[in-house]
């Protein structure tokens, strides 16, 4: 039965959100988030998932390769950004935590549609491996964001 708990995101909040099936991957992720300041949401199904994103303007999210699935072609909440345009969850670095990944391999990523892989094994780096994550998409996004301030605040273009 879903939560009816109500858990407000304000304006200095960095909010996040996990998708998970494996209490123990779960937990540590929520750990590792918490302590770099993260206001954690769990999704606990691939619908739930679709809200919360919908509604809350996620900064870090990451989902197990296995959410609410058998393989990684079941897990319907990585079909659905996948198939998401990026204007929707540009907002939102994504990491997709698995035992068929490489951490940190692009290609990898990419394939995905996500900005980061990360492998199972690393999860005792989880920490740092969030911190770099939002780092590069910080960087890698830096340009593109001072565009757009710039030609929504140029007067002339209103």
């Amino acid at each position: 039965m879903p939560s009816t708990k109500f858990d407000f995101i304000g304006a200095t909040d960095k909010p996040a959100l996990l998708a998970f099936s494996t209490p123990d991957l779960l937990d540590t992720a929520r750990g590792a988030l918490e302590e770099l300041g993260y206001k954690v949401h769990t999704a606990a199904t691939h619908s739930d998932f679709a809200v919360r994103f919908s509604q809350v303007r996620y900064q870090v999210v990451i989902v197990e390769e296995l959410f609410a699935a058998n393989t990684i072609e079941e897990n319907s909440t990585l079909d659905m950004l996948k198939s998401m345009p990026m204007a929707q969850r540009r907002h939102a670095t994504i990491l997709l935590l698995g035992d068929s990944f490489q951490t940190f391999m692009p290609m990898q990523a990419f394939q995905q549609s996500v900005h980061a892989v990360i492998n199972r094994s690393e999860l005792f780096l989880l920490k740092q491996l969030i911190e770099k994550a939002v780092a590069d998409n910080a960087l890698f996004l830096h340009s593109y964001k001072e565009a757009q301030v710039r030609a929504f605040a140029d007067p002339v273009r209103r």
